[in-house]
C-alpha cells in the first residue's frame, strides 16, 4: 500500500534527519541562495526548506499535505525567515512573478503532468529566476545495492519493486524536455551522491527501514517482507559497523527565459 502523506502518523516521518553537507556544498557551489526568495515545493517534513533557511535564504514552504506542514512547522520551529503554505504543485496559491528561486526536491516522482507543475513554477519566478529539480531517474534507482547505496539491495530482494519504481520515475530526457516547453532552458544536469544519513550501527539502520522513514516505495511491502530485507541487508552488510547511506540522485537546474 503507497503511503498516505495526510495521516497524522506520517507526519514527522520526512524531519529526522538533516540535510547532508554533501547537498550543501552542492548549493553552495551553484547558487547563492542568502537574501533570496526560495519556494520549496513538496516540502514535506521541511529538511530542505530548513537548510536553505540556515543558508540565509527566505523560504516559503508548500506542502500539499496539512499534516506534513505540520511536521515541517515543528521541525523547523525556531527559525524566523521561514513561511509555511497549503498548496500543490500545479497550484501554490502564491503572486507570480515573486521569487527568485523554486526548488523541487524529491516531488516530481509523485506527479503525473510535468506540464503544469513546470507552469506554474515559471509562473511563479521572477524574469531569470532558478528553478531547481532534484530526483532520481529510472538508472539513478536501479543501481546495485552495496554498503553505502542500501536501496539497490531493495530491488535484489524484491524485484517486483523495480516496476514500481521505474514507472514512477521520470527520464532525464523528459524532464528536460518538458521544462523546455514551459519557458525554462537547462544551465545543469548533474548526478549527485548525497548521504542520506549516517549510522553508528545496524540496529540504527533497522529501526530506520523497519519505521518506513522517508522511503515511500517501503510502503508498498507488508511488513512481513520488510523483516525478510532487513534481515537480507544485514547479512549484505556482514556485521559492519558505521554505516553512511548514500543515495544517487539528478539535480537540473533551469533558468526561466
Amino acid at each position: 500500500m503507497s503511503i498516505n502523506f495526510h495521516e497524522e502518523q506520517n507526519k514527522l516521518s520526512y524531519t529526522t534527519r538533516l540535510a547532508d553537507q554533501s547537498w550543501i556544498d552542492f548549493i553552495k557551489n551553484h547558487i547563492d541562495v542568502n537574501g533570496k526568495m526560495v519556494v520549496d515545493i513538496g516540502c514535506g517534513g521541511g529538511i530542505y526548506s530548513k537548510a536553505l533557511a540556515m543558508l540565509g535564504a527566505k523560504v516559503t514552504a508548500v506542502d500539499f499535505s496539512e499534516e506534513m506542514l505540520k511536521g515541517a512547522t515543528e521541525n523547523c520551529k525556531g527559525l524566523e525567515n521561514i513561511a509555511f503554505l497549503q498548496g500543490n504543485a500545479y497550484h501554490t496559491n502564491l503572486a507570480s512573478s515573486s521569487f527568485d528561486i523554486i526548488l523541487q526536491r524529491a516531488l516530481i516522482h509523485h506527479l503525473k503532468d510535468l506540464d503544469a507543475c513546470f507552469k506554474e513554477a515559471n509562473r511563479l519566478l521572477k524574469k531569470n529566476g532558478l528553478l531547481i529539480i532534484q530526483d532520481r531517474t529510472p538508472e539513478d534507482c536501479l543501481l546495485p545495492g552495496d554498503p553505502n547505496h542500501i536501496r539497490g539491495y531493495f530491488f535484489e530482494k524484491y524485484p517486483k519493486l523495480e516496476s514500481i519504481e521505474s514507472s514512477r520515475r521520470y527520464p532525464s530526457q523528459k524532464v528536460i524536455q518538458a521544462l523546455e516547453s514551459n519557458g525554462f532552458y537547462i544551465t545543469t544536469e548533474e548526478k549527485l551522491w548525497e548521504a542520506r544519513r549516517h549510522y553508528q550501527n545496524f540496529e540504527q539502520l533497522s529501526d530506520d527501514l523497519r519505521q518506513r522513514t522517508g522511503r515511500s516505495i517501503l510502503h508498498e511491502l507488508t511488513n512481513d517482507e520488510l523483516s525478510m530485507l532487513i534481515q537480507t541487508i544485514q547479512s549484505k552488510l556482514n556485521h559492519q559497523t558505521a554505516i553512511i547511506e548514500k543515495d544517487r540522485w539528478t539535480i537540473w537546474i533551469a533558468i526561466k527565459k
